[in-house]
């Protein structure tokens, strides 16, 4: 395994720093009787060769791992950041069950709100970094917008043959995506690399659009045969959003079995906090969403049905695996609860629905 931050001590302090906080309130005090959240598994390590994923056809589908690496070697802050994150994401989660239940404590009182139930609409602000004027055309963007709404919403017709193993599983994430502004600047930089440097303008870049209220997503020439990556929750705000290659954004012939449009769907899943499926180890490694299947890596192309890791049959077609992109049509309704626990009052992306 290689550590990419933290030690198990760490985070144990981190741990127990988070529950002696939370018993600084007498409401806090009650919420944590009631609702037990484990952080053993929480980890921000990944195998070596798990940092990125190159498929058979020299692509490297998404590199959200290797610039979260990054991230954490120049912000001190952020592991301790990321950590808190997910106690709050798993305790909201965890009161909503107990809700489900009937059993106290599960109507979110004191100080973490219950998983936000409404519907969702997240602006988009496109920031083009393209080699000459009109690189990018307006048919990408408005695919692109297409896309992420038929697959937030669960109307990708492809849906139609999730398995009925999974069937009972399919969310409606129940987001829309509306086009924000569009900025363009001309760049014939060949390469830009994965360390965010379109996102710099004092380096040829894009400064990304109040990204407490707007998704900003970049498209630019990212180089290496990389296809995308994301910042998770807890990052810089002068440096949060997306960054999808040129021919993967929205509808492209020269993206191949990946110019569908789904690189962006998969990186707005990390960008709203979600792990790859495979949990980015082996088998005992987790993506901490209770109905995904364990698996031990990813999956490429388009995988017969069932493939089997782990002991357990993989969610190919989900869209945090690394199936070509006709091939992924899901999310789970624990990826749902997840993502949604992000909205809540105090969560980081609370500014989008309030």
């Amino acid at each position: 395994m290689k550590k990419v931050i933290l030690s198990a001590v760490v985070l144990g302090t981190l741990f127990f720093s988070c529950e002696n906080d939370s018993l600084n309130s007498d409401n806090k005090l009650e919420e944590l009787q009631e609702v037990q959240v484990d952080m053993s598994d929480f980890s921000l390590y990944v195998d070596q060769d798990d940092v990125t994923g190159k498929s058979e056809n020299s692509f490297e589908k998404c590199v959200s791992m290797k610039n979260l690496e990054y991230r954490l070697a120049k912000n001190s802050d952020l592991a301790k950041k990321m950590y808190d994150i997910e106690y709050n994401t798993r305790k909201a989660i965890a009161l909503k069950a107990n809700s489900n239940k009937g059993k106290p404590g599960g109507g979110g009182g004191g100080g973490t709100p219950s998983i936000y139930e409404g519907a969702i609409t997240i602006p988009v602000v496109i920031n083009i970094i393209e080699q000459f004027p009109g690189q990018v055309t307006q048919s990408q963007i408005n695919s692109q917008i297409r896309i992420l709404n038929e697959d937030f919403q669960n109307t990708n017709t492809n849906t139609s043959n999730v398995p009925s193993e999974f069937a009972g599983l399919v969310a409606d994430v129940n987001v829309t995506f509306i086009l924000g502004p569009v900025n363009r600047v001309v760049n014939t930089k060949a390469s830009w690399g994965t360390n965010d440097a379109m996102k710099i303008p004092s380096q040829g870049g894009i400064a990304p659009t109040d990204p407490t209220t707007n998704l900003n997503l970049w498209v630019c020439e990212i180089g290496g045969g990389i296809l995308g990556y994301a910042q998770f929750p807890g990052g810089s705000d002068a440096t949060d959003g997306v960054v999808i290659g040129t021919d993967f954004f929205g509808e492209t012939v020269a993206g191949g079995i990946y110019g569908k449009g789904r690189t962006a769907t998969h990186e707005v899943g990390h960008w709203l906090n979600l792990r790859h499926i495979w949990g980015d180890g082996r088998c005992n490694r987790d993506d901490f969403v209770s109905d995904t299947p364990i698996s031990d890596g990813p999956n490429y192309n388009c995988p017969a049905y069932p493939t089997v890791n782990c002991r357990t049959t993989d969610m190919t077609m989900n869209y945090m695996d690394y199936v070509q992109d006709d091939c992924m049509y899901m999310f789970t309704v624990g990826q749902n609860d997840r993502m949604r626990a992000l909205f809540v009052a105090g969560g980081p992306k609370e500014g989008f629905v309030n």
